[in-house]
C-alpha cells in the first residue's frame, strides 16, 4: 500500500534573504505593488472579498490555538480563485499596448467600445485543468476578446463545459498537463494569439508575473481581517505560481519568520522530487498524472517559483489521493457552530494533509518537524470549490477517488 504521505525538509538554510536573485524577485511582491493589483480587480463593479473562516471547534479538536480557512470557492462566481491572476494578467498586457498604467485604468474603461475600436481583435490561449482557463475565459469575454483553451487529457467534462459557457473555444487533448502548454505556446507562435501561462520559461516570463501578482489580492484580505499572524502556512504547489506568490508577499509582510509547507499529489510532485534532490536545480516529473487534484497535475515547477519556493519552504509533502479525500469530507461535515466548506479536491489536498499530520501517530516526525502544537495559527487557502459536481459527489457521498 502506497503511504499517504511523504515528506522531505528542505535541505539547505530556510529563510536566508541575502540572495541577490531572491531580493530582485521579492520586490514584485511588495505590500505596494500588491495594493496596485487589488486596486485594479477592486474596479470590477461586482467585486467582493472572499470569506475567512475560523474554525473554532476544528481548532480544538486537533489541538492548535487557530485553524483559518480562506475560501475561494465565492471568487467572481467562478467557484475558484485562477480568475484574479487571469484577469490582471490580461488587463495588464492591454494596458501596455495602450501604453498606459493600469493603476490609471478601471475594469470598466478596458470593457468600452472606444479601447475595443484602438486595439482590434486579441485572442487569448491558454492551458488549464480548469480553474485557470475558466478564468481566463470570462475575463476575455468581459473584455470584449476571444479566448482559446486546452485541457490535458483526463481533464473532467464539467471543467471543460464551464470554460465553454464562458465563450471560448475549448477542448481536451490527448497530452498531459506541461505537453499541451508546449502545444498552446506553438499555437500563439503560429497565430499571432496571446498566451496567459501560469508558468514561465526563458522569454516568457512578463505575462506569468503578472499572473503570480494577481493572485495576492486573496492573502492581502487574509491579512487585513486576521490580528495575529500565522504560525504554519499550508499551499498548494501545482507549476507553484500561486504559493510563490503567497509566500513572497507574507515574508515581507510580516517580521517573523512562517512554517511553510508545500503540498501536492504523489503522480505530480516535482517540487517533492526537487526538494529531496537537495540541489538548487529543480527535478521534473512526466506520465500521464492522473490524479482527483487535477490543478495540481503538473511536472515541471515554475522557475522563479522554485527560486522563491526553495529559499523559504519548510517541508515538502506529496500526498495521495485518499488525503485529498478526507479533507474534502472532513470541511464538507463540520463540528459543532465552524461553517461548511465545499472544497474541491485541489483546494482540500493541503487540510488533508494537515489533519493526517495532526491525528496519525505514524506522521510523529513530521508533526515535531512542524513543531505543530497548541499554540500554532495555522492557514489554509480553499482554493477551489465543486469544480467537478459529479466527482464532489462520488468522493463525498460514496467515498469513490480511484
Amino acid at each position: 500500500m502506497r503511504e499517504k504521505l511523504k515528506w522531505i525538509p528542505n535541505q539547505h538554510d530556510v529563510g536566508q534573504d541575502n540572495d541577490g536573485q531572491i531580493t530582485a524577485l521579492l520586490s514584485n511582491f511588495t505590500l505596494e505593488q500588491v495594493k496596485k493589483v487589488s486596486q485594479f480587480q477592486r474596479t470590477y463593479e461586482k467585486f467582493e472579498k472572499t470569506p475567512l473562516h475560523h474554525l473554532a471547534s476544528l481548532a480544538s479538536y486537533l489541538d492548535v490555538e487557530k485553524i483559518w480557512i480562506k475560501d475561494e470557492s465565492f471568487r467572481f462566481g467562478l467557484n475558484a480563485f485562477k480568475v484574479l491572476g487571469g484577469v490582471y494578467a490580461i488587463a495588464q498586457y492591454v494596458a501596455n499596448l495602450l501604453n498606459k498604467d493600469i493603476e490609471d485604468l478601471s475594469f470598466e474603461q478596458l470593457k468600452s467600445s472606444k479601447i475595443k475600436d484602438q486595439l482590434g481583435e486579441l485572442t487569448f490561449i491558454s492551458t488549464t485543468d480548469g480553474n485557470h482557463g475558466r478564468g481566463v475565459a470570462w475575463a476575455a469575454r468581459e473584455l470584449g476578446f476571444q479566448a482559446r483553451i486546452y485541457m490535458p487529457a483526463g481533464s473532467a467534462k464539467e471543467r471543460l463545459q464551464n470554460i465553454i459557457n464562458e465563450g471560448a473555444h475549448a477542448e481536451i487533448t490527448a497530452m498531459n498537463y506541461d505537453d499541451t502548454v508546449r502545444y498552446t505556446s506553438h499555437l500563439a507562435k503560429e497565430h499571432g494569439w496571446v498566451l496567459i501561462q501560469d508558468t514561465m520559461w526563458d522569454g516568457y516570463e512578463e505575462i506569468p508575473l503578472w499572473i503570480m501578482q494577481g493572485y495576492t489580492t486573496l492573502i492581502q484580505e487574509v491579512v487585513e481581517e486576521i490580528e495575529q499572524a500565522p504560525t504554519h502556512v499550508f499551499l498548494q504547489a501545482g507549476v507553484g505560481s500561486f504559493a510563490a506568490a503567497v509566500v513572497a508577499f507574507l515574508r515581507q509582510y510580516y517580521e517573523h519568520e512562517i512554517t511553510i509547507v508545500l503540498v501536492e499529489p504523489h503522480v505530480a510532485n516535482c517540487y517533492y522530487e526537487s526538494f529531496k534532490a537537495g540541489t538548487n536545480e529543480f527535478i521534473t516529473v512526466g506520465g500521464d498524472m492522473q490524479t482527483i487534484m487535477a490543478g495540481l497535475a503538473c511536472g515541471e515547477p515554475n522557475p522563479q517559483a522554485w527560486q522563491l519556493l526553495n529559499a523559504y519552504t519548510k517541508v515538502s509533502i506529496s500526498c495521495g489521493e485518499e488525503v485529498a479525500a478526507t479533507g474534502m469530507r472532513i470541511l464538507g461535515n463540520p463540528l459543532n457552530t465552524d461553517t461548511r466548506i465545499v472544497a474541491g479536491e485541489s483546494g482540500a489536498a493541503p487540510f488533508g494533509c494537515f489533519y493526517e499530520i495532526m491525528t496519525n501517530n505514524r506522521y510523529r516526525q513530521l508533526k515535531d518537524t512542524l513543531q505543530l502544537n497548541s499554540a500554532s495559527r495555522v492557514l489554509l487557502i480553499n482554493t477551489e470549490g465543486d469544480t467537478d459536481k459529479e466527482n464532489y459527489r462520488q468522493i463525498v457521498w460514496h467515498g469513490k477517488y480511484q
